[in-house]
């Protein structure tokens, strides 16, 4: 079984009569790419500033490598933690920047300008090395952001919403580059409203509502946890048609979901035993001439929407 990296045990966290986190518990193991998804208000950053020590916990208790968080000084070593919004020191080229928090951890300046220009290089950051950080665009700030805390080589990254604001190129790049810090040995924390990218990156999923996590799981038992749910694409031969097969089915002894793109209807299906084969069936009877059907995959945004009501902290 692989090992424990994180491991939180009933965290809760209340601002006045608001409760941030309620009970959290939540395993992360060495290697993950752990997506954090929710709605905002639904306990992510304060589980992020929980473990990254900026805030103590009501109750509860979580580890990193074995190290409660409440030993701040030794388990800061192990975290690099990247928050949804950072400034950035205006007057300081990207160099000094990252020179500013190498001596900060006390990284010998001998062995400075080496591990800045590794740096860049994993960043693909090189050529702005000269180049002022207020000048950065939003997609190098970010770079630059993941570059300052990878200055003490941690073992855990937490990142808080890292593709925001970012373009297509930009986020590729960025989600490229997460899969090769995972190869060097890091285990990563994200979260993000993107949900088409963490399905793509992610070894394992949480999904927190109202403070609590309510899901964990690889994104098979994800899939195997939406079982009967499922999503249909019926294909006629214009718009017409679609209109009309979509008045057929509400008439339909069944539940399901639909929506017109064009000439298809895309139908969602849930748990209440209707499949595939009910809707075709329906549709043949009652004389719907249908050009073509088939299953479309479930996302990881399906699943979102299933296991959660939509509710705030």
């Amino acid at each position: 079984m692989s090992e424990i990296l994180v491991e939180t045990k009933n965290l809760s966290k209340s601002y006045g009569k608001l409760k941030a986190l309620n009970n959290m518990s939540m395993t992360l193991y060495k290697g993950d790419i752990y997506g954090f998804i929710g709605p905002n208000g639904a306990g992510k950053s304060t589980t992020f500033k929980i473990l990254s020590t900026i805030l103590i916990p009501d109750t509860g208790t979580a580890t990193i490598n074995g190290i409660s968080i409440t030993r701040g000084s030794e388990v800061r070593g192990l975290i690099g933690y990247m928050p949804d919004s950072f400034g950035v020191y205006d007057d300081m080229t990207v160099y000094q920047y990252l020179d500013f928090f190498a001596a900060a951890y006390f990284i010998p300046s001998k062995k400075r300008k080496s591990l800045i220009h590794d740096i860049l290089e994993l960043t693909d950051l090189t050529f702005k090395r000269d180049a002022m950080v207020q000048s950065l665009s939003r997609g190098m700030q970010q770079r630059l952001g993941l570059s300052r805390v990878l200055i003490h080589d941690p073992k855990l990254l937490i990142l808080d919403e890292p593709a925001s604001g970012l373009d297509p190129r930009a986020r590729i790049e960025f989600r490229e580059l997460l899969k090769e810090l995972v190869k060097m040995g890091k285990t990563i924390l994200i979260s993000s409203h993107i949900l088409s990218e963490l399905s793509e990156i992610c070894t394992r999923v949480g999904i927190v509502e109202q403070g609590k996590l309510i899901y964990e799981g690889s994104r098979s038992e994800i899939e195997e946890k939406l079982l009967g749910y499922g999503r249909i694409i019926v294909e006629l031969k214009d718009a017409e048609a679609a209109v009309h097969c979509q008045a057929v089915l509400k008439k339909a002894p069944f539940k399901i979901e639909m929506v017109i793109y064009d000439y298809k209807l895309n139908i969602s299906i849930s748990k209440d035993g209707t499949d595939l084969d009910d809707i075709i069936r329906y549709l043949f009877e009652h004389d719907i001439k249908i050009k073509a059907f088939y299953k479309s995959k479930l996302s990881l945004e399906d699943a979102f929407m299933n296991i959660t009501e939509g509710k705030l902290a």
